[in-house]
């Protein structure tokens, strides 16, 4: 039997399995003579045979200080090459094993190897029926699959069935070779389902991937979940992630694995509506063989117009009035090989609304996305005379401390996507469709945001459907008096705000040390153990109890302060409803924040103050208690916010969330800690006011490039050329 090849992991994937930065495994190199040889890689970037490197680090009691989720993907990565590592069963038993109290689990974990096969074939057996494959391939779990069985079962006990769903997924892709399969993140695919009429019954998504958008529309009422994905390993995904979430006693769903516009799962199924993010630019979608499909009954989409294929899919799926969201690239709105589809689209009514997204929403990150709003025409219905285009690309965004007034916008920009403000946006998108559908002929719009085009404005040579370009026509109505107020406004602001910049940055209280300062530390869960910190966070409602402390409240009359708010140094701007049926913790004042998820730019950490005081913790926020006589707040902060602590405790390839307690704090007394703490809080004010100045400077030249090139505003006569 030929030898398994070792599995190979770099110094970042070292630190994350043992807990620590990437500067300690440096030190460890240098001064362990015993540490392991890199087995291949370059000088610059080694590699490391895993086995080694565990044996070493369970040989000074570092084996078990990863995360159970990374110890999961750990396992996996040494136990598939064979056995239940490399197949679909394992997703059968998350589901199975979700449905299992933690003491259950917890026994299950300390069975005997064979006993744990044998719990996890019942497991599995258990929930066959509801993930798509072929049981006929499924090899039975054996003693030697103990290792990841017993990683997963206690993945599944501390950090829930989505996580381990996750770990499963992204080494399944790998296993794969398949590429471009992202998710659509929580807020756009939140923002598609509100787009709909209603709460529809039956909803169809021909491109599920993971299942976001199926997931949205189950939280908002819909009890019949229709799925397909030409990924086999995608259509499992979704099927699992689905069951965990959605209502067991009313909610029905259904997942293929299939390519649905080569082989539709579902070809007499006609639903309420359709969630769609599609993938973009495949030329190989079927051109040919698929050229007098019924379905083209808009025309027949180009070699290069695949997105207008799932248009006409989606259409095909609907019964007459329902509607259709459609993720897009931009192109679909202007290229000239999709004209006549689109002029059919315009001419027949389907088409409702094309609204522009920021760029950043969702991968491709560079590039600014489009939904499509699209309702199967009724027969004898009435004709459809204009559509809806909005602009949310110039997105609103929280006001940062300090700010007064409306909050500026600012473009987004890619590898920003977490930062975006989802509410303003959603605000905006949804203002503009629900007036329009409310009363399509006497719609008004907003300047420069949202206008309804007639349909014969719309078919001319190109039938350009793109948002920017209809709706800045409507900018010519701003009246020039209230722009110019405005943005004289907008100026002293700016003027005020650079004042306070400066003052900020000529603060020099710190001098440069003799040599850098070799930290002795100690991490958040040793911390919390002794007494000095308490750590919290929003409990959802099915996982109270298993969770840290809670000790909050659902009040909907608080405000919510969310991840997006930390990162752009807002105050608190979350919507409170939707922690109806959550513990979320109540802020106080020196409680410490930090972001769990580490991605996008802007500060990770910062110490509640009198905006933050009162207000309901949100998702994907910690909040750190510390004891003032044992912890100065802003000390705290400054260490946990630091970048090479948080890449220590952080785990995941694209979404890379942060593990609290593996974050580490240096041991100093309360005097030195407070003269730390009022250094990094100066840091945090020479922060804050830098973003509150970058969006007061983009906000006023907004205003003065809108006002110049739309004509309401005039260069002055006397300006210099020269200077």
């Amino acid at each position: 039997m030929p030898e398994q090849p070792s599995v190979q992991v770099t110094a970042a994937e070292i630190s994350r399995i043992a807990g620590v930065t990437r500067a300690t495994v440096s030190n460890w190199r240098r001064r362990h003579e015993d540490f392991p040889e890199p087995s291949s890689g370059t000088e610059s970037s080694p590699l490391y045979d895993l086995q080694a490197v565990r044996a070493w680090l369970a040989s000074r009691g570092h084996a078990s200080a990863a995360s159970p989720a990374e110890e999961l993907r750990t396992t996996l990565r040494l136990h598939g090459g064979d056995g239940a590592g490399g197949t679909a069963d394992l997703l059968l038993l998350v589901l199975a094993a979700a449905r299992h109290s933690p003491d259950d689990l917890a026994a299950t974990v300390r069975l005997p190897d064979a006993d744990l096969a044998a719990r996890a074939e019942r497991d599995a057996a258990a929930v066959a029926d509801a993930v798509p494959g072929d049981d006929a391939d499924r090899a039975p779990f054996k003693a030697a699959d103990a290792p990841v069985l017993r990683a997963l079962y206690a993945c599944v006990r501390d950090e829930g069935g989505q996580a381990a769903l996750g770990v499963l997924a992204e080494r399944q892709l790998e296993d794969s070779g398949a590429s471009g399969a992202y998710r659509t993140p929580a807020p756009l695919a939140d923002l598609l389902a509100r787009l709909l009429p209603g709460a529809p019954t039956r909803v169809l998504d021909p491109a599920c991937g993971s299942g976001s958008l199926l997931a949205a529309a189950a939280r908002r009422g819909t009890r019949e979940l229709y799925g397909q994905d030409v990924l086999p390993v995608q259509a499992r995904r979704s099927a699992v992630s689905l069951a965990l979430t959605a209502p067991e006693d009313d909610t029905t769903v259904t997942v293929r694995a299939a390519d649905s516009l080569r082989a539709d799962a579902f070809p007499e199924l006609l639903a309420d509506a359709v969630l769609c993010n599609p993938p973009y630019g495949v030329r190989d979608w079927g051109h040919d063989e698929l050229a007098y499909d019924s379905r083209w009954a808009y025309g027949v989409p180009a070699r290069a117009e695949s997105e207008l294929a799932w248009v006409q899919h989606a259409l095909a799926h609907l019964t007459p009035g329902g509607h259709a969201a459609l993720l897009l690239p931009p192109a679909t709105a202007s290229r000239a090989s999709g004209r006549r589809v689109r002029a059919e689209l315009v001419r027949s009514g389907a088409l409702r609304a094309v609204l522009a997204l920021p760029v950043g929403a969702a991968v491709p990150l560079h590039v600014p996305l489009q939904i499509w709003l699209l309702r199967r025409p009724e027969p004898g219905g009435a004709d459809r005379t204009s559509v809806l285009f909005v602009d949310t690309a110039e997105t609103a965004m929280p006001a940062g401390p300090g700010d007064t007034g409306a909050a500026p916008r600012t473009r987004g920009s890619g590898g920003r996507a977490a930062l975006l403000d989802w509410e303003r946006i959603g605000d905006r998108a949804l203002r503009a469709w629900h007036a329009f559908t409310d009363s399509p002929d006497t719609f008004e719009g907003e300047p420069g945001v949202a206008r309804a085009v007639g349909v014969v404005d719309l078919l001319d040579d190109m039938v350009d459907l793109t948002p920017a370009r209809l709706v800045r026509a409507s900018r010519a109505e701003v009246d020039p008096a209230e722009l110019s107020a405005e943005i004289k406004a907008a100026r002293l602001d700016l003027v005020e705000a650079a004042m306070s910049l400066g003052r900020a940055a000529g603060y020099d209280g710190w001098n440069a040390a003799v040599s850098a300062r070799d930290w002795r530390t100690a991490t958040v869960s040793d911390l919390a153990r002794g007494g000095a910190l308490t750590l919290l966070r929003t409990v959802p409602e099915g996982a109270r109890g298993r969770d840290e402390e809670g000790g909050g409240t659902g009040d909907e009359t608080r405000p919510v302060l969310t991840a997006a708010d930390l990162a752009l140094g807002s105050g608190p701007t979350g919507d409170p409803a939707k922690h109806r049926n959550e513990t979320a913790p109540v802020i106080a004042g020196g409680d410490v924040l930090v972001r769990a998820v580490a991605s996008g730019s802007g500060p990770m950490a910062r110490v509640a103050g009198q905006a933050e005081a009162g207000a309901l913790l949100g998702h994907q926020v910690h909040l750190f208690r510390p004891d003032p006589a044992r912890l100065d707040a802003w000390f705290l902060a400054g260490f946990l916010g630091a970048d090479d602590n948080i890449a220590g405790a952080s785990t995941g390839s694209t979404v890379v969330t942060v593990n609290p307690g593996r974050l580490r704090v240096p041991l100093l007394p309360l005097e030195e800690q407070r003269r730390y703490g009022e250094a990094f809080r100066r840091v945090h004010e020479l922060r804050a006011e830098a973003q509150r100045a970058t969006r007061l400077a983009e906000e006023t030249a907004r205003l003065l490039a809108g006002g110049l090139t739309g004509g309401q505003l005039l260069p002055a006569e006397d300006v210099n050329p020269s200077r």
